[in-house]
């Protein structure tokens, strides 16, 4: 296993039904789920699945109903166990744990955090956020300092004595998820945990969840049927059809290069200025013009171009500004430099940076914006027909 893999799935598959067996031979030879269910009545939840999940990444798992996902997910804490396969976790297969073993997995390794929020109404903010710790004899101090601190991180500071039943669904969310984090688990189950909230509490619950694992940097595993959540949230994802995974990579690779027709129509309607950066749109510069140059040869590269603007750069592909063909003939006619007319205060971008995160520049910029690295080194250019046109 490689040390970065905190879990490592191979070859599971999860059956329900009575003649296993007969369903086995048959998807084995390549018979589809539907048909299997018809002729033996068994149904394949889950079908070979092999992936890991690395340590302090977001994964993503999404599918449609019936798709497999949330069988997956309960098989990693082996609320569902599954018919073949191996779970290993840090190298021990899981499946294999007896039952002290799989209460210490459970209680110390990883944490999950429901759809709707499975919070005890009995107790207030407090109480249910220490309630994991005080199930693992943590004396009430220490716990009660600790459930605080993850009440304080996830923005419910001065709630701590409120009922449950006073609380909105982004609240209550916000209870379930400092209530997985106080027992500080390795490892983070979402099933589909904001599904039930409204639009504008889904958005802020994201970004929190966001900024907490990069205060964090738990390994969070969510499940999600939206396809812009999944490419919002993660580093990598996993999409699933009929208990299957059919590919596995990140939001920006599947977006580039969906790995059927089936993923290409899955994330038809994803936001691809969430997932697709810069690197991916920008082009080379036809017109590069060096600052010792003169102007003649600068008006003669634009004119040979076809276009009204070069980009200036010194030594080593540094990027100086931009000069318009109009400042370039009015300058040679005034006696003036190619130095004189460079307009150096260009809007600019880095390759990693996302196109939807560059749109608002996209919109003013009178001139295609300059890619540059770190050391302030064209490149590439970004027009804003480039930019625009990638949210169709």
């Amino acid at each position: 296993m490689n040390n970065n893999n905190i879990l490592s799935i191979k070859n599971l598959s999860k059956l329900y039904g009575v003649e296993k067996s007969r369903a086995f031979k048959m998807k084995r030879s390549g018979v589809s789920k539907d048909e299997v269910y018809k002729k033996t009545g068994v149904t394949v939840a889950l079908w070979d699945v092999t992936l890991d999940v690395k340590k302090g990444e977001i994964f993503v798992i999404i599918g449609l109903s019936g798709s497999g996902k949330s069988t997956l997910v309960r098989c990693f804490n082996m609320l569902n166990k599954p018919s073949s396969g191996e779970i290993l976790f840090n190298d021990k297969d899981i499946s294999k744990f007896n039952k002290k073993e799989l209460n210490e997995y459970r209680r110390n390794n990883i944490a999950m955090v429901f759809q709707n929020f499975g919070l005890m109404s009995h107790r207030d903010v407090l109480g249910n956020v220490e309630y994991g710790l005080e199930v693992k004899g943590v004396s009430k101090e220490e716990r009660q300092a600790k459930a605080r601190e993850m009440i304080s991180m996830v923005c419910l500071e001065g709630l701590e004595n409120e009922p449950i039943s006073s609380l909105s669904g982004g609240m209550k969310q916000r209870v379930g998820l400092a209530r997985a984090l106080a027992n500080d688990p390795d490892i983070l189950l979402m099933d589909e945990p904001f599904s039930a909230l409204d639009p504008l509490v889904r958005k802020d619950m994201q970004f929190e969840l966001l900024s907490i694992q990069k205060t964090l940097d738990k390994t969070i595993i969510f499940i999600t049927h939206d396809i812009n959540e999944a490419f919002k949230l993660g580093d990598r994802v996993a999409i699933m059809r009929d208990g299957e995974l059919i590919q596995l990579d990140t939001p920006e690779m599947i977006s580039e290069h969906p790995a059927n027709d089936y993923v290409r129509q899955f994330i038809d309607d994803a936001d691809k200025t969430q997932v697709i950066s810069v690197r991916n749109v920008m082009v080379t510069p036809n017109s590069i013009i060096r600052k010792k140059d003169s102007l003649s040869y600068a008006i003669n590269i634009m004119r040979t171009n076809k276009v009204s603007s070069a980009y200036v750069v010194g030594d080593k592909m540094k990027l100086l500004g931009i000069v318009t063909i109009d400042d370039a003939v009015r300058a040679k006619n005034e006696k003036l430099s190619l130095s004189d007319v460079i307009i150096g205060n260009i809007m600019t971008t880095a390759p990693d940076v996302l196109l939807h995160d560059i749109i608002p520049m996209a919109v003013e910029t009178r001139y295609p914006i300059a890619v540059i690295d770190n050391d302030g080194s064209l490149k590439g250019i970004l027009s804003k027909a480039d930019v625009l046109s990638s949210m169709l």
